[in-house]
């Protein structure tokens, strides 16, 4: 009963470290304390923790090493842009809008989440790592190749795989607009995300996520994190319950995805590489591996220091290589040595 206490104290501290934070930033951001540069930092940040937290789930939590995380969030940047622009006209409210494309965003990101998974989740350790990372530049490169306008007829779709065909192939109607214009990525999009969007999100993504760990099916997926094979031994349906987690960690991130498109005019799939997928299992890493609370902060800092430090952002790579020896250091923790383990052969493997 204490046990039980405890934890939901702990998720109670979360929910209100966060609010507590929101309450603060925004006062600051009403009593025009924050700069320009500053308040552009707020969408963003927001995007990273939810994108941090879930991937928590699939790292910390259920003990798989994922290095596809950016190709998650980038079907939900694209397919929460093509959601809020072919629905502007029919809806003006940009916050419903923009509710509507993070739940697109979420779908979409899900469905390939589960799509991927079923191969996926069969592999182990390395393997695994491997085939999420060339699932994140596959999809990177398919979205370079889509070109997306829409008109009073709806949404018109090419996929331009021999780079012959542009914006102008896709006979809109008068009055259409091209809304992915292949690799030029997104172009002209109108920025309807917000601070407070954002941390509805991080409070939904935090809600389902600490549940989920709470759960009954939440112990089970710690278990096949600890022991496959004892999980395995007592009747816990592995695939079933990695599946789980995998998918509510990709849909998470298609959310967060979508909140990140909408807050830029123009976003091309080159900002969704192997590079970002890293950055958030920095994140996860340095907050410690099924720490949901400590994702949250080191999300926060991680995205500031460098912005905080630009005059110095040629070393902003080494800062974080220093910082993760340090951290591995301290927690001398069996699980942060396999998972840099997994990375480093996933690295080596790459570059092969």
């Amino acid at each position: 009963m204490k046990t039980k206490k405890k934890i939901a104290w702990g998720d109670y501290i979360t929910y209100i470290g966060v609010t507590a934070a929101f309450i603060a930033v925004t006062a600051l951001k009403n009593g025009g304390a924050l700069n320009r540069s500053q308040l552009g930092l707020l969408v963003p940040i927001c995007a990273y923790i939810t994108m941090a937290i879930s991937l928590n789930l699939t790292v910390g939590v259920l003990g798989e090493l994922s290095l596809g995380h950016a190709g998650f969030m980038s079907i939900g940047a694209f397919s929460g842009i093509i959601a809020a622009m072919s629905l502007s006209e029919l809806i003006p409210s940009a916050g419903v809008r923009m509710a509507i494309a993070m739940v697109t965003g979420a779908v979409f990101a899900g469905i390939f989440g589960f799509l991927i998974g079923i191969p996926v989740l069969r592999l182990r350790g390395d393997y695994l790592a491997i085939v999420t990372l060339a699932f994140g530049e596959i999809i990177k490169e398919l979205i370079n190749c889509l070109i997306v306008g829409y008109d009073s007829a709806g949404l018109h779709i090419l996929i331009n795989f021999d780079g012959s065909k542009t914006a102008s192939d896709l006979e809109l109607l008068e009055g259409g607009k091209a809304i992915i214009k292949g690799a030029q990525g997104a172009v002209g999009t109108k920025t309807i995300a917000s601070f407070t969007a954002g941390y509805i999100l991080i409070m939904i993504a935090l809600f389902i996520i600490l549940n989920l760990i709470r759960s009954r099916a939440g112990r089970a997926i710690m278990a096949i994190r600890d022991n496959r094979i004892a999980a395995e031994s007592v009747g816990i349906e592995i695939t079933k319950y990695k599946m789980m987690a995998f998918v509510t960690s990709a849909a998470i991130a298609g959310a967060a995805g979508a909140l990140y498109g909408l807050n830029y005019s123009s976003l091309t799939a080159a900002k969704f590489d192997f590079n970002t997928s890293i950055l958030v299992l920095v994140f996860v890493v340095l907050g410690g591996l099924g720490n949901i609370w400590g994702s949250v902060v080191a999300a926060t800092v991680l995205y500031i220091l460098p912005e905080a430090l630009r005059s110095f952002a040629d070393y902003r790579m080494l800062m974080f290589a220093i910082v993760l020896i340090l951290v591995m250091l301290a927690t001398n923790s069996s699980r942060t040595k396999a998972l840099f383990e997994k990375l480093k052969s996933a690295k080596k493997e790459e570059e092969q």
